[in-house]
């Protein structure tokens, strides 16, 4: 009596708890997006103070200290026109020595309304100004009219030279001094100008260093917190994988990866305490399949004796006494030499599918047209009897047992000669190369087989007919299969056939053929 597995020696693995303090991966992606968030928005506050100083820097420099500068330097040429106009005159007494006078006003005004609204923000150089205005116009009024009248009325210039001379050395003294202070600014400007593009370069350069550094070690950061566990687990999964069922996946790294890591590693110990079960299963069935084929094959041997004995003595009843008893007797005779035949011809099928795979042998060259001839020989006096005709086509040579191939054939045909209709029983019989197996089909005009058996039909002893319809043991296509599986192929009834049986298996092609088909063709 064989033991089954018992699944309580196998427990189920149960997970273990999950360490609250491990952080998720999401928790780890979003707080490495956020220290990048953060450290941009810090990053565009800096660059904007920073191009906000520059741009008021360039701004003061090109927009009023410059345009300053110009105009202060229009505004002393237009005194500088002016006093030599009014000296021309004053020497010349020509009027047109006078136009440069009168221009040289006119420049004046405008430098200076030029000039007003660019020192607003500059009280020290605005003061200068005025003080330029009051001196020029204490100039003119004190030297210049006095002088220009005078000369009108035909006389010399009544101001003195000397007067003029230095009252206009203060005027451009006033201006020299407006001027200086404009470029003492504008080189203050220039600094300041210079310093901001400075802690502009600065911050540009700070900020790529710092986001550089962020990025490296947010890199490594998640390569150590998530890659790094994740190609581990990848690693020890596809070691499982493999087939190496013991080896124990150890989690790490973030919730999510250590969770998947705890899972795989239940689903291993799992697949280990069903394999271990399978295991002790399979071993009950090789078990007990080895001691069936044993009494399968002792009980048939042995019954084999008797039964000839039995079989013997019957035919010499028959023989000797047919006709001496009743009609009644006979009869019994009858049953029992028909009985004692059933029986022999039962124990030799069971014995030949006993015998299937119990001897391995090499297989050999074998050739398929041989062996379908070797069982038409074999059923010749079916063939003859049923009137039937066998179409061959051209049949391959494979790796097979001719003896157990000669059965699948000769079982094939006497099945589509048993099971024959009105018409006389026509056999085909075709294979092609399907890669490396050959594909053949047996198939016949006979009364055909319900789909719905086409699995029942292979197994041992089924029968799908009553022993007085059509005779036979139901071992028949048990074999076949079983002779097909033992050479690696498979066998099947076609459900698709509208009339007939068609009945299809695959053996393997000759290695040497493998390699011929694998080789490609030479150019």
């Amino acid at each position: 009596m064989t033991s089954r597995p018992d699944k309580a020696a196998f427990p189920l693995p149960r997970r273990p708890r999950e360490r609250r303090d491990r952080w998720p991966l999401a928790r780890i992606i979003t707080v490495a997006v956020g220290l990048l968030a953060l450290f941009s928005v810090a990053a565009i506050v800096v660059g904007v103070f920073a191009l906000t100083h520059l741009s008021t820097a360039r701004g003061r420099v090109v927009d009023r200290i410059d345009p300053a500068l110009q105009a202060s330097l229009r505004l002393d040429a237009a005194l500088v026109d002016q006093e030599t106009g009014v000296r021309g005159y004053a020497i010349s007494a020509q009027r047109d020595f006078l136009d440069p006078y009168t221009a040289g006003q006119t420049a004046e005004r405008d430098a200076t309304a030029a000039l007003t609204p660019l020192l607003d923000d500059r009280p020290g150089e605005l003061a200068d100004l005025r003080q330029i205005t009051a001196l020029a116009e204490a100039w003119r009024t004190g030297y210049a009219q006095p002088a220009i009248s005078a000369v009108n009325a035909g006389g010399a210039p009544g101001a003195n030279l000397d007067v003029g001379k230095a009252a206009f050395d203060r005027v451009r003294a006033a201006v020299t001094d407006l001027q200086g202070d404009l470029n003492r600014a504008r080189a203050d400007a220039a600094a300041t100008l210079h310093s901001s593009a400075a802690a502009l370069n600065t911050a540009c350069i700070g900020i790529a260093v710092v986001l550089v550094l962020i990025v490296l070690t947010l890199a490594f950061s998640l390569r150590a917190a998530a890659i790094r566990p994740l190609t581990k687990l990848t690693a020890e999964v596809r070691t499982v994988a493999d087939g190496d069922f013991s080896h124990e996946v150890v989690p790490s790294g973030p919730r999510e990866v250590h969770s998947l890591g705890v899972d795989v590693n239940l689903m291993r110990q799992r697949i280990l305490r069903e394999l271990s079960a399978l295991d002790a299963r399979t071993q009950d069935l090789q078990r007990s399949n080895a001691e069936l084929e044993q009494f399968a094959y002792v009980a048939s041997h042995d019954l084999q004796e008797p039964l000839r004995k039995v079989a013997s003595f019957c035919r010499l009843l028959q023989r000797r006494y047919s006709g001496q008893l009743d009609e009644r007797a006979d009869q019994y005779i009858e049953f029992a030499v028909d009985g004692a035949k059933r029986m022999q011809g039962l124990i030799n099928d069971l014995l030949a599918f006993s015998r299937v795979g119990r001897v391995a042998r090499e297989p050999v060259p074998v050739s398929c047209a041989t062996v379908l001839e070797q069982a038409e020989k074999n059923l010749a006096a079916a063939i003859e009897q049923t009137g039937a005709t066998i179409d061959a086509g051209e049949l391959p040579t494979v790796p097979a047992e001719a003896p157990l191939l000669t059965a699948v054939f000769q079982n094939l045909l006497g099945n589509a000669l048993k099971f024959h209709g009105e018409d006389p029983p026509h056999i085909t019989v075709r294979a092609e190369r399907d890669g490396d197996l050959w594909r053949f089909s047996c198939r016949d005009n006979g009364i055909g087989i319900d789909p719905g058996y086409a699995e029942r039909i292979f197994v041992i002893f089924q029968r799908l007919h009553g022993k007085s319809d059509y005779p036979g043991t139901g071992i028949g296509l048990a074999l076949c299969r079983k002779i097909i599986e033992h050479h690696g192929g498979t066998i099947w009834l076609d459900t698709g056939t509208e009339r007939g049986a068609c009945f299809r298996f695959t053996l393997p092609v000759l290695p040497e053929e493998k390699e011929d088909h694998a080789r490609p063709d030479p150019a």
